[in-house]
């Protein structure tokens, strides 16, 4: 009889004890995510009763495998639009809440009496938040999509790439004992490079070959497809230096701007749901009793440190990045946790044997702990607001900004025309360097090796690499990037003319000397160096019209892939929505005015300029609402309109405004259709039409001649080469 391997008997029995208490937390309504780390520590190595897993190792294998799925659906969920959108309140927030956590971790390790270097390590370890544990206590709370949350995730993007750089000064600081920080900047340049080369080369390549291959793509084509990427970016990150979550997730935000977005995160839901809850479980198996008691009041200080830590410095960043108080603390109190970069950062420090021995158990144990405590702290959040409310002055409550942003002060004539300059320098010189690197380090030693003649591998070498790089050094050093109006307008303000000489000067001389770092490692003679490169610039400037057509093309194919998902009909209410309105939900409160009235009376869309799109009381839920539907109290309503029309209805409704959240079993989305030239509607009113009662819909607004009717009365009549948005409900099959 053939003995079953030692992996799969584990697997059964992870995946059995994982089944049975979540179960048991399902029946009890806890986070599932606490009870699979229960469950690790049940059939982990330090608790006897139960069936115990043997083979850890093939176990923490797969968990990170489950790291990976989580942040690659992460990265499909939050395209690097998002990023740019939150960019700056997070990189704020992330580097406060880093810095202050930095030094947070080594008092406290100086004040209960650690050593220097573990002080500094315990620095590391609370400084960044957990990922995986964070997404899924958003998710199982139904918070995903709620306004906070693209400010937590992006802080989390931001902590991922900070802890990579972390990794590389506590790896020098172990070694040298002293801060390199020549070695940290290069570490940052990489990094910057890479993920500028990653973005282009996949938005460029990507979305034109899952377009190109459409027919091609059933479900499981697409599934094999979409993890070979994921796999294969996370391949080349580690072998780069970065992390494989990093990698998944650059991936997977590459993915998001594709129209198969959603499909991609629709067929790997299982399998990441699957690792998902295999990693989870393995943190919990990392939980020694026997460490519980002998570390126990080391691990209670550093559990408090950084819970209410975290939760001041996050809320801090947020403030100071100019974020609205609920958003800031709903942030800190999602972000209250430590986890796998935390065992990354122990884990080097026992490696390099600079750290203590109990450091790792430690840094377990707090996860554990903290993790626990995420999911009420996040459940806490609101009714901690409105205490907060009612102590605050209503002025620091009252005032919004715009979610993930920094208010700019405006931005000179000179400081536009710098940033084009610099987008121009920069993206084409990262393209042309990584032309050099593949042609230096592949190219050539391929070429030597299969041609027997020396010279005619360098003249084949160069003539593949000219060719590669030529699109690119003309752009970089030729092409016009200041319009004439510019050029004026720099004048007007008084600018030197030689300014803009200079900078020209500046891009001729980079993409010569780009020019010379290639051929100067090819040629060996210096008159073969510059014959070569006065061959090259010359066809270059013969050849700038063609160039210039074909940089055209692949300049418009990458916006034409950027955009590709924004044109597409169907979106679901939680995207990018035209007219920048947005969904909210709101409570009618018990002694409200509007409770008892029907939709009709209220007027709600004539008085408010807004539209319900649902109406969810208790366990009953009534999509798109007709006129005679009447509001009681407790009733949860989802409008839909602008942000100020909204504000408005909710001081009105002098409720408590509640963040949008996802429909478990149905969701909203938004359509457009054009009416043609041979279509029936043309002439017709609204109301005649009877769109509402064809497609359970409301029609929101109606594109015409560049201009928007937001909320069209019933009597208004179509016309030729109208566009209509309409919104509707999906129900779900599950």
């Amino acid at each position: 009889m053939t003995e079953l391997p030692g992996l799969i008997t584990d697997l059964a029995i992870i995946l059995g004890a994982a089944a049975l208490i979540t179960l048991i937390f399902k029946k009890l309504r806890q986070p599932l995510v606490l009870g699979y780390i229960l469950a690790g520590a049940l059939v982990g190595p330090n608790f006897k009763l139960l069936p115990t897993v043997t083979d850890t190792s093939g176990v923490h294998v797969w968990a990170e495998i489950g790291v990976i799925f989580l942040l690659f659906s992460l990265g499909l969920e939050f395209s690097f639009k998002k990023l740019v959108k939150v960019g700056a309140a997070s990189s704020a927030t992330a580097l406060f809440e880093v810095v202050a956590m930095l030094l947070l971790g080594y008092l406290t390790g100086k004040m209960m009496g650690w050593s220097q270097i573990d002080s500094i390590f315990l620095g590391g370890i609370l400084s960044i938040s957990s990922t995986t544990i964070i997404i899924r206590a958003l998710g199982e709370l139904g918070v995903k999509k709620q306004k906070f949350a693209g400010l937590v995730f992006g802080v989390l993007v931001v902590e991922d790439l900070v802890a990579v750089l972390l990794l590389v000064l506590l790896s020098t600081l172990a070694v040298s004992q002293q801060f390199a920080s020549t070695e940290l900047m290069l570490s940052l340049v990489k990094l910057g490079f890479f993920l500028i080369l990653w973005f282009l080369a996949g938005i460029f390549l990507i979305p034109t070959f899952l377009r190109k291959t459409q027919k091609l793509m059933d479900n499981e084509t697409m599934l094999i497809v979409s993890l070979t990427l994921c796999f294969f970016m996370v391949t080349v990150a580690v072998k780069i230096g970065f992390s494989a979550a990093l990698g998944a997730f650059v991936m997977g935000s590459v993915l998001a701007e594709t129209t198969s977005a959603e499909k991609i995160e629709r067929l790997i839901s299982s399998v990441k749901e699957l690792f998902g809850a295999i990693f989870f479980v393995s943190v919990g198996m990392l939980i020694d009793p026997n460490m519980l008691k002998d570390y126990a009041l080391p691990i209670v200080i550093i559990s408090f440190v950084t819970v209410f830590g975290k939760i001041i410095s996050t809320s801090t960043g947020a403030l100071i990045s100019r974020q609205p108080l609920k958003h800031a603390i709903k942030a800190g109190m999602s972000l209250s946790q430590i986890g796998e970069f935390s065992f990354i950062i122990a884990t080097l420090g026992l490696t390099l044997k600079v750290t203590s021995d109990f450091l790792y158990p430690v840094a377990v144990a707090v996860s554990a702990i903290t993790t626990f405590t995420t999911p009420y702290l996040i459940r806490l959040s609101d009714p901690f607001i409105r205490i907060l409310e009612k102590i605050l002055p209503s002025k620091w409550i009252n005032e919004h900004s715009t979610i993930g942003t920094i208010k700019p002060r405006g931005e000179s004539g000179l400081s536009r025309v710098f940033g084009m300059y610099a987008t121009v320098v920069c993206i084409n010189s990262i393209i042309i360097i990584a032309i050099m690197f593949l042609s230096t380090t592949f190219l050539f030693p391929f070429l030597t090796a299969k041609v027997d003649n020396y010279i005619l591998s360098v003249v084949l070498t160069s003539l593949i690499t000219i060719t590669m790089m030529a699109p690119f050094l003309w752009a970089l050093a030729i092409k016009k990037i200041v319009p004439s109006s510019s050029y004026s307008f720099w004048l007007q303000l008084k600018y030197r003319v030689q300014l803009v000489i200079a900078g020209e000067v500046i891009r001729v001389a980079l993409a010569v000397f780009f020019l010379y770092t290639l051929f100067s490692r090819l040629f060996l003679t210096h008159a073969a160096l510059f014959g070569v490169m006065a061959i090259s610039i010359i066809l270059i400037l013969a050849a700038s019209k063609h160039l210039k057509t074909l940089y055209t093309l692949m300049e418009q194919r990458f916006v034409t892939n950027l955009n590709a998902r924004e044109v597409e009909t169907g979106k679901p209410l939680n995207e990018r929505l035209p007219w920048n309105i947005h969904i909210e939900k709101f409570e009618i409160p018990a002694e409200s005015a509007f409770a008892g009235k029907t939709l009709t009376q209220l007027a709600l869309r004539k008085k408010f300029k807004i539209n319900i799109v649902m109406i969810e009381r208790g366990e009953i839920k009534i999509p798109m609402p007709g006129k005679d539907e009447r509001l009681f109290p407790g009733d949860n309503i989802s409008a839909i309109s602008t942000a100020e029309h909204l504000e408005h209805f909710g001081k009105t409704l002098e409720g408590t405004v509640i963040e949008p959240q996802p429909n478990k079993h149905s969701e909203m989305l938004l359509q457009k259709f054009t009416v043609n030239n041979d279509s029936p509607l043309i002439g017709k009113t609204i109301h005649e039409s009877g769109i509402r009662q064809k497609t359970l819909g409301l029609i929101l607004g109606i594109e015409r001649n560049n201009t928007h009717i937001l909320n069209p009365d019933s009597s208004a009549r179509f016309l030729t080469d109208d566009v209509v948005w309409v919104v509707r409900e999906e129900i779900s099959n599950n």
